[in-house]
């Protein structure tokens, strides 16, 4: 059921929490049973030596979990935690390209940083629909309507803010739902985390809840016109008229949704995973994907649609010793274990040997994938970054992913000949896993 599907990427600055909050999300959706933190270095998506060492992400790293929506229903989100740091904007642009939705994350303290504003405007390049979380509200010097602020004059969006805080730093409280009009008080004594209840907004802040909700509907009401009828004749707005047009509207790219919380405090996770189900797209609210048949040239477009001819995206390349792990975006089709597709970018057909949904470090086997999914390969013998794969018999290449050029250049010597093969196989395996990276042997200096 691709309606109940979500691929979604964590994006932020460095050190806004992408991480710790992506922790929290497996930890509540049953997913992992003991949260990691990044400061004892054993996170699931930061599994890379030198990023628990660092306590920072240097590789983008899929998980994929179950989320309830209103109904019951299960729904299944996968989930991209990408870097911060500029230096690896590569693996930003790689995993917005093949995404459908995005969660902006922003520190209470820092407000909209540098590299913000770069992941933010990526985003937009792609056009994903995207919610902006502004994390970290118990730290001191904490500013919610601060960086709200900055929001509007750095990102030019227009927020629409769907949960404010009672109280900041020190004085923070806990959350107060604009949607529901309820203060979210957690259980202090439940060492889970796991208990909460919603129960009347505290006297201190009901009159800047009420501020803040005739705002929202002021802001929600631009994507629908119902909302905007029932408004004026003063009629009472439900908590599902208003989801809808929250929905309608962030999908319509005309708001975003602002949420707000501290996740190493474990407030606002849960709600964050709602947000995403509620108001992040399926596969099935995208544009069909544009596509070229090689030879012809001629335009064609690929749905979402199990029965289509399969295509799907090389987004990412992860050499192993076993051979290339690549990551691959199924966007029309399904791609199943030991059928053989053809790679229009090289025009060379690939075997696929092995088919698996990642968890981090960790693997689950697959048969097959449908649309929507994001699977990682192995087996592909000439498959990389950007490259399409597709059915034999209807062959197409999808628009590849464009990469910022380096600014950095250094020359290589081997200490002996004997050592050049060596170092051009090396250089080539860093190549394909980082398409930023470029590498040519000049004739004069060898």
């Amino acid at each position: 059921m691709l309606e109940k599907l979500r691929n979604i990427g964590i994006i932020a600055h460095v050190d806004a929490g992408k991480t710790t909050t992506t922790e929290r999300i497996l930890y509540y959706s049953g997913t992992k049973h003991k949260v990691g933190d990044v400061d004892d270095g054993n996170t699931t998506t930061d599994f890379d030596p030198l990023e628990r060492q660092k306590g920072i992400t240097i590789n983008s790293a899929a998980v994929s979990i179950d989320w309830k929506d209103h109904e019951d229903n299960d729904v299944a989100i996968n989930i991209i935690d990408t870097p911060g740091h500029v230096d690896f904007t590569a693996e930003v642009e790689r995993s917005l390209r093949v995404l459908d939705g995005g969660v902006c994350v922003f520190c209470a303290v820092g407000g909209v940083e540098v590299q913000s504003e770069t992941v933010w405007f990526q985003a937009n390049k792609y056009g994903v629909p995207r919610i902006a979380y502004i994390n970290k509200l118990d730290r001191l010097g904490s500013d919610f309507f601060g960086c709200v602020e900055q929001m509007k004059q750095k990102l030019q969006t227009v927020p629409a803010i769907v949960t404010i805080p009672c109280g900041e730093h020190s004085e923070f409280k806990g959350l107060i739902d604009l949607i529901r009009m309820k203060f979210i008080e957690k259980d202090m004594s439940d060492a889970t985390n796991r208990k909460y209840t919603l129960i009347d907004i505290p006297e201190s802040h009901k009159e800047q809840a009420a501020v803040y909700r005739d705002m929202l509907l002021d802001v929600a009401s631009s994507a629908d016109d119902v909302l905007t009828e029932l408004i004026l004749d003063g009629k009472e707005v439900t908590e599902k008229q208003l989801l809808h047009a929250l929905r309608k509207g962030t999908l319509e790219g005309k708001f975003n949704p602002v949420h707000c919380g501290t996740s190493k405090m474990f407030h606002g996770v849960r709600e964050l995973l709602d947000m995403v189900v509620d108001f992040l797209p399926s596969p099935l609210d995208r544009p069909p994907v544009d596509a070229i048949v090689p030879r012809t040239k001629e335009k064609v477009v690929r749905k979402p649609d199990p029965s289509e001819p399969f295509s799907g995206l090389a987004f990412k390349t992860v050499a192993e010793s076993q051979g290339d792990l690549v990551y691959v975006r199924v966007y029309s089709g399904e791609i199943k274990q030991g059928e053989t597709y053809v790679n229009t970018t090289h025009g060379k057909t690939e075997r696929i040997g092995r088919l698996y949904r990642m968890m981090g470090n960790d693997r689950q086997a697959l048969e097959s994938a449908g649309p929507g999914m994001i699977v990682a390969v192995v087996g592909l013998k000439n498959t990389y970054t950007g490259n399409t794969l597709c059915s034999t018999d209807a062959p197409v290449a999808l628009e590849s992913i464009n990469f910022p050029k380096p600014v950095v250049s250094s020359s290589l010597i081997s200490a002996k000949s004997i050592d050049a093969g060596k170092l051009g196989d090396a250089l080539g395996r860093m190549v394909r896993d980082d398409p930023t990276i470029k590498f040519h042997t000049d004739e004069e200096t060898k």
